[in-house]
């Protein structure tokens, strides 16, 4: 095999890389649930798009992928307030979780239906059709490579964002 050539054991599954396609493609201070990603990509649901991001997600901008309840992710908290910070991401302020003073997410602000005004810039999915019944139009999977070093355990600059349940 020469160096060009993918071993497809490196290659993620399909579904996995959907789900990273689309964290990448959530726009700063903005979030979608783990159950808003596999509705949007029609597959699976919150517990799967939970455990890819768990594996895989350390890469993209795993922070905008989060729990409905708007909690932050058990863990990291404080990485994931610095980025809301930083994007201004609407929170709110803390629950009665026993988790401190830490705010939580203001999903009902933040939340992205996966749609943009400009229809040349939503995200692609496999051409399959967008809520608004067009079909999206982007390209495929351009990161496989760096995504492949990641399920060999290589990751990001922020590293792997753990389980949502808090379990690795």
């Amino acid at each position: 095999m020469s160096m060009d050539e993918e071993d497809p054991g490196d290659r993620l599954p399909d579904f996995a890389e959907r789900v990273l396609d689309l964290a990448e493609r959530i726009p700063p201070g903005r979030v979608m649930t783990y159950g808003d990603v596999a509705e949007w990509l029609e597959e699976g649901g919150p517990r799967q798009v939970g455990r890819v991001m768990a594996l895989y997600g350390g890469a993209v901008p795993w922070w905008r992928v989060v729990r409905a309840d708007g909690v932050l992710l058990p863990g990291h908290e404080q990485r994931a307030l610095e980025h809301y910070r930083a994007e201004g991401t609407p929170l709110r302020g803390s629950g009665r979780t026993g988790r401190g003073s830490l705010p939580r997410l203001d999903t009902a602000r933040a939340r992205w239906d996966g749609r943009r005004d400009d229809p040349g810039t939503r995200p692609a999915h496999d051409g399959r059709p967008t809520h608004d019944g067009q079909e999206a139009r982007g390209e495929q999977g351009a990161h496989g490579g760096r995504r492949a070093r990641d399920a060999q355990g290589r990751t990001g600059p922020d590293g792997p964002p753990g389980h949502p349940d808090g379990s690795a």
